[in-house]
């Protein structure tokens, strides 16, 4: 009897054998297959994950960068602002300065007024008014003109010397004189030589104006006649009192703007 047919399920078993090593070894093989599989898409999302932090990176890097120029700025405009606030600080602080010193010598100049016609003050023939920078002096016709005169009389000679020391001194006003009437017009013996008013009241303040030139050392320059006739009463005409009011001579002393212009352009240029 052969082998095969003494043991007839060797084949079998070996079959048996094979199947069960074949399945093993596609058993193994799905198996690494499946693990590396895996292993592929945990790597995967390891990327995925480290490029979404270089993502986030690359924002907080930009977000960062956008607030640091946003601070830079900030930091500029303010640094501006504090030289502009400085500059302003400095300008101010001359102004003030500026605007001490004319004070003081408005001051010097209205005591010294008051102190060179405090006899006419007294009675009432000049009045001195000090306001927002300028001075006034109100000089009534009789101190310095005979009756319907132009012609300046020896007492008004008198008192434009001492008014004229005065204003030789002031170097930054301009000094306008203008002539006042009342609304009496100009008698019969003077019309041939004053038709109105208004010759009278500019021939009265171009005399005053030439005496201060040429008698008080005024410089013509800033000097400056006018005449407004009965055109700018201070009183009613009703009353003799008012009337000899209003006759009156107006020396005003207001800021030069032409000086302070020029002076102002100096100052620029010497600071350049």
């Amino acid at each position: 009897m052969s082998a095969e047919n003494g043991r007839p399920w060797v084949p079998w078993l070996v079959t048996a054998l094979v199947v069960l090593l074949a399945g093993g070894v596609l058993f193994l093989a799905h198996r690494g297959s499946t693990q590396a599989q895996a292993q592929a898409e945990e790597a995967r999302k390891a990327a995925d994950e480290a490029q979404a932090r270089a993502r986030d990176a690359d924002a907080a890097r930009q977000q960062l960068a956008e607030k640091l120029a946003a601070l830079e700025t900030e930091r500029a405009r303010l640094t501006t602002e504090k030289e502009q606030l400085s500059t302003e600080k400095d300008q101010l602080s001359q102004t003030v300065q500026e605007q001490e010193a004319e004070l003081a010598k408005l001051k010097a100049t209205y005591d010294d007024l008051q102190d060179k016609m405090k006899a006419e003050i007294a009675e009432g023939a000049i009045k001195l008014s000090q306001a927002q920078g300028r001075i006034q002096v109100d000089l009534v016709d009789k101190v310095l003109f005979d009756s319907g005169d132009a012609s300046i009389s020896k007492r008004g000679q008198e008192v434009l010397k001492r008014l004229g020391g005065v204003l030789a001194k002031v170097d930054d006003k301009s000094i306008q004189v203008s002539g006042h009437t009342d609304d009496s017009p100009p008698s019969q013996k003077l019309q041939s030589t004053f038709p109105t008013n208004w010759e009278l009241s500019v021939a009265r303040a171009v005399n005053v104006v030439r005496f201060l030139q040429e008698q008080g050392n005024v410089p013509a320059r800033r000097m400056i006649a006018a005449g407004y006739g009965e055109t700018r009463p201070i009183s009613a005409n009703a009353t003799p009192q008012g009337r000899a009011r209003n006759r009156r001579i107006e020396v005003l002393l207001i800021p030069d703007l032409t000086a302070k212009k020029t002076a102002a352009v100096r100052t620029a240029r010497d600071s350049r």
